[in-house]
């Protein structure tokens, strides 16, 4: 279950989804999802998966990635299927007790939560997949920018984002590691119900925390030997720049969540 986590890792490439600009892709991941939050019919759904369909192929992330990234969120996803079958009100799909409490309406709710779920998951996904830690910084950064004139930390927030996001799957394989190390040792992590399987895990929070710890000692230190001091007086060794194609891409976006948007008013 731990090597299904792939939030954080970063697939190098060179396609046109990689070559984008961090900020284009930033305001094109929140424009997907005010896009998706905005589909309310088959149609719309199709329009917003179709759209992220071109971009995986864009991007050549293999789709494996993509849906393995689901499974730690499966039970998540199957559960709020659940709550809206059987917590939604309107026309029963048959008689008797079980059947009674199934709607139709509930269904269609169900079904909408899933796929939203699934492909707001998969779209961001797609963003840390396809830009750097430190192009994911540079360009968070930048659109925060503005706030700097209200003296908030821009340079330190957005680093520290970076950072956390990038210490997921460094902290996901050292899990791995001390679980196989207890293993070996004769801890058992799989037999019993889900409570002993839990009470099992506590063993793994004492050495984890340590190793994050040392962890992020390290990196402090290290940070501290190259002369950082946050983002004052800071210059950058590539300076971004919008090219044609992060236009027609922010245009493209933006088309898809106002027309969504009309849509939704519409009805349809």
């Amino acid at each position: 279950m731990l090597k299904d986590i792939t939030l954080g890792q970063f697939f190098p490439g060179n396609t046109i989804v990689h070559r984008l600009d961090p900020r284009t892709k930033l305001m094109a991941v929140i424009l997907y999802i005010v896009a998706l939050f905005n589909a309310k019919s088959p149609l719309t759904y199709a329009i917003v998966a179709a759209v992220l369909a071109v971009c995986i192929v864009a991007s050549r992330v293999p789709m494996k990635s993509l849906t393995r990234g689901l499974k730690p969120v499966y039970v998540i996803v199957a559960f709020t299927a659940v709550m809206n079958i059987f917590f939604t009100g309107g026309t029963a799909v048959g008689e008797g007790w079980l059947l009674g409490h199934i709607t139709y309406e509930g269904l269609t709710a169900a079904i909408y939560m899933v796929l939203r779920i699934v492909m707001l998951i998969m779209g961001t996904f797609l963003l840390t997949y396809t830009t750097s830690p430190i192009a994911l910084t540079d360009g968070l950064e930048n659109l925060l920018g503005p706030l700097k004139k209200l003296h908030l930390p821009v340079h330190e927030l957005a680093m520290m984002m970076s950072i956390a996001l990038r210490f997921i799957p460094t902290l996901i394989e050292e899990t791995d590691k001390i679980m196989s190390a207890q293993k070996a040792r004769g801890a058992d992590f799989e037999s019993g119900n889900i409570f002993q399987r839990a009470k099992a895990l506590v063993p793994i929070l004492v050495p984890l925390f340590i190793s994050a710890f040392r962890r992020a000692d390290e990196l402090a230190t290290a940070m501290e030997c190259r002369c950082y001091h946050g983002g004052q007086g800071r210059t950058a060794l590539h300076v971004l720049r919008y090219q044609a194609a992060d236009f027609v891409v922010l245009a493209a976006f933006v088309a898809l969540a106002a027309g969504l948007i009309v849509l939704k008013h519409m009805g349809i």
